[in-house]
This record gives structure tokens, C-alpha cells and sequence, in this order.
């Protein structure tokens, strides 16, 4: 036998296709003990009920007696089986490897097959698809190899915004399957709307306030700055109303499914704000976040005095957070994610090893790692390889139980 024979052995590719039941892996798996096959790689792929096993082996002596053998088990079952001769395992996958997680309502074909070629344009190969999630979100995921995640998350980002998808592309390695610490912007991130504008209603200063804090998420303004201007218009208001503007809150859609589902898996949580404290801390004791650093608004005989107490936590002081969190928790900066939607969450965004922007201002969207612009806080799981499935049945084997998605 020749050196090359010998590093690439003769290999034989069995493919099962029809109506999958239980006991098909096992049956066809069976016809092959006989012949003293190694397994090389197994593949199933279901979908509809159609099942498809794809198994490589090792070449058997009697491939005739071989694929006689599989026949009759696979005529047995109702199923098509093909064979195919050939040497060697499957190619080798490159060192450049990335998931690449496509979110759509409704997922287009024609969002797909533009994500498909643009992969290819860069030389990448789709080697596995997965659909992570089918409701209330279309996601799915692609292990690609042969394209460096950089520069497939450059292209496919144009097609993202034409098609009115997600696209999120990070690198395939060991840090999205171990500990991380996830550190949250709150307003109009973790809650719908910002806590400011809601206490300046009730100081009559409403679209005053408003105004300021759009033009500040934009980076338009100077945080610190325009946080002392804004928080001036509350002096005088009964701190009362802090009680009032917590009842009122509403958390984003996901946001309680997204801390429990982790939590579990020993994920550790952090809210970061420029918000205040005497909000950010109930919420984090609500949702059972483990750290949260936020302003505090001074109070004064049972009412606010305009100023804010210590130091401001701004752009800078979000990413500092982040890195002290992480220390504390004994988590590399390398494994922590941050969420935000506003200017003031850029350095910790910059900071954290994957950065994701929520729902954000164009000028956050472009400096992220990735973007998510669907009203589903939970959807980041799908970009930690979690599916739909799992998260239901970890509810439901803790007594939670999920409606069933809609048919169609």
C-alpha cells in the first residue's frame, strides 16, 4: 500500500432518505456491526418528517454483501439508501470558520439565497445549517468555512439592510460555549422607553427632556452635560414619583426569558445605565441581575433637588463598569457581551468580545459587532447557538410553560 493509500483509506458513503420513525439510526446502524465498519462521520437532518442520514464508514471487505445488507434494512423501514465509493474523510474545514445567524419576519428566500451567494463571493462554504427559531422570529444559523468572519461581516451587512434581515457573524471558538457575563444598557434596551422622559412628564418638562435625550443617543451631545441639564428640569419633583415611573415600566419582550434561560447555564448578568439608581437597582432585584451601576438622583426632604450624586456614569463609565464587572466575576473581558441602543453604550459595546446593538441609533449600528432590530430581547440566545426548543423545554421542565406557536 502506497504512503498516499495509506493516509487516505478507501471510505464508503451511505445515504438513507424517506418518512424518518423511531429506530432508523439504529436499524441501519445495525446492518453494519456484521461487517466490522468504523464510523467515520454521521449526519441526520430532519425536516417535515422527511429524515435524511448521511453515515461514512470505513470500507468493508464485501462492499456486494455490504450494501445487500443495508438494502434490506433500509426496504425494511420504507426508506431509499445510495451508495457512494470514495477515499479518505470529508475536506477538511479551514481555520477561518464563523456562525453566521440570519433573523427575519418573515425570513425571505430571497434573503437567504443573497446571504448564500455573498458567502461564496468571499470563498466561504456552507458546511451545516440550523434553524434555531421559528416563532415569534425566523433564525437560523450557518457554520461557514473559508471566509474570515471580519470580512464576511463587512458584506453581509449591505445585505442585511436590503432584505430587512439580521445578519450577525462572529468567529467559531470555544468562548461562546463557556461562561459569559452579559452587561445590559436599560433604557429603551431592557425596558421600552426612557425612565428620564417619564419623571419629566410628571415635572411638566416632557418634551423638553425628550428632545435633549434623543440628540444625546445620537451623540450629538455631550453626555454628562446634557444629563445635568435634563435632571435641572426635575428639581422640586416629590421623589414619590419615582415609585409611580417603576410601576410603570414595561420590560422588552424576551428580557425575563433571556435572564432565566442564562442564569441557568450559569450565565452572570449586569445592568449599566445612565439612568438612576432608584430604578435600575429594583429592576435588577426584580429580574435577578447579579451587578448594576446607574446615577443617583439626589433627594432632599422627600424631594428631588435637580443634581445628581458621585460621579456620572457616562460613555467612558460604561466601559469601566464592564471591565470592573468582569474582574469581579472572574470572567475575561474576551467572554463578555454588551447590549445597547444609544451613543453613551459605544466604548462598552468596543469593550465587551461581542458587542451587540439593540434597536439602535444608526451611529451604534455601525460601530457593533452586530446588530438585532426585532422587538425580542431573547433573540440574542440564537446568537449564543441556544434554539427555540431549548428554551422551552428548560421552562417547561421548571413548570413554565410556553404557548405553541401559531400554525403556518
Amino acid at each position: 500500500m502506497s504512503t498516499h493509500d495509506a493516509a487516505s483509506p478507501d471510505t464508503l458513503l451511505i445515504t438513507i432518505t424517506g418518512t424518518d420513525r423511531p429506530g432508523v439510526t439504529s436499524a441501519i446502524l445495525a446492518s453494519l456491526t456484521p461487517f466490522g465498519v468504523a464510523v467515520v462521520d454521521l449526519e441526520q437532518i430532519l425536516m417535515r418528517g422527511r429524515l435524511v442520514l448521511g453515515v461514512l464508514v470505513s470500507a468493508p471487505r464485501d462492499v456486494k454483501k455490504l450494501r445487500r445488507a443495508v438494502t434490506a434494512a433500509a426496504d425494511a423501514l420504507g426508506m431509499s439508501v445510495e451508495f457512494e465509493k470514495g477515499s479518505g474523510d470529508n475536506r477538511s474545514r479551514s481555520r477561518e470558520r464563523a456562525h453566521v445567524t440570519v433573523i427575519g419576519s418573515p425570513l425571505k428566500a430571497s434573503a437567504m439565497a443573497a446571504i448564500a451567494g455573498r458567502i461564496a463571493d468571499c470563498g466561504g462554504n456552507i458546511d451545516r445549517i440550523e434553524r434555531m427559531a421559528r416563532y415569534p422570529v425566523t433564525a437560523i444559523e450557518l457554520h461557514v468555512s473559508g471566509a474570515a468572519p471580519d470580512r464576511l461581516r463587512s458584506l453581509l451587512a449591505a445585505d442585511a439592510v436590503q432584505h430587512r434581515v439580521d445578519v450577525a457573524v462572529q468567529p467559531a471558538n470555544l468562548l461562546r460555549h463557556g461562561m459569559r457575563l452579559i452587561v445590559m444598557d436599560v433604557d429603551s434596551t431592557l425596558i421600552q422607553g426612557e425612565v428620564i422622559e417619564m419623571l419629566a412628564e410628571h415635572a411638566g418638562h416632557g418634551e423638553q427632556v425628550a428632545e435633549i435625550t434623543e440628540r444625546a443617543m445620537r451623540g450629538e451631545l455631550d453626555f454628562e452635560a446634557s444629563l445635568r441639564a435634563r435632571v435641572r428640569l426635575l428639581a422640586g419633583l416629590d421623589a414619590a414619583i419615582l415609585d409611580e415611573v417603576y410601576d410603570a415600566i414595561v420590560v422588552n419582550p424576551g428580557a425575563r426569558t433571556l435572564v432565566r434561560t442564562l442564569r441557568r447555564l450559569g450565565y452572570r448578568f449586569a445592568i449599566v445605565s445612565g439612568g438612576f439608581t432608584q430604578i435600575t437597582d429594583r429592576l435588577a432585584a426584580d429580574l435577578g441581575i447579579h451587578r448594576a451601576r446607574a446615577n443617583t438622583l439626589e433627594i432632599v426632604d422627600g424631594r428631588l433637588t435637580g443634581e445628581v450624586v458621585g460621579e456620572v456614569v457616562d460613555r467612558a463609565g460604561k466601559a469601566a463598569a464592564l471591565r470592573e464587572f468582569a474582574a469581579d466575576l472572574g470572567i475575561p473581558v474576551a467572554s463578555t457581551i454588551a447590549i445597547g441602543d444609544g451613543a453613551n453604550d459605544l466604548d462598552m459595546l468596543d469593550a465587551a468580545g461581542l458587542g451587540i446593538a439593540y434597536n439602535a441609533r444608526p451611529v451604534v449600528r455601525e460601530a457593533a459587532d452586530t446588530s438585532l432590530n426585532v422587538p425580542y430581547l431573547d433573540s440574542i440566545m440564537y446568537l449564543l447557538g441556544i434554539s427555540r426548543e431549548e428554551i422551552v423545554a428548560a421552562d417547561a421542565a421548571h413548570g413554565i410553560v410556553t404557548p405553541a406557536p401559531p400554525l403556518g
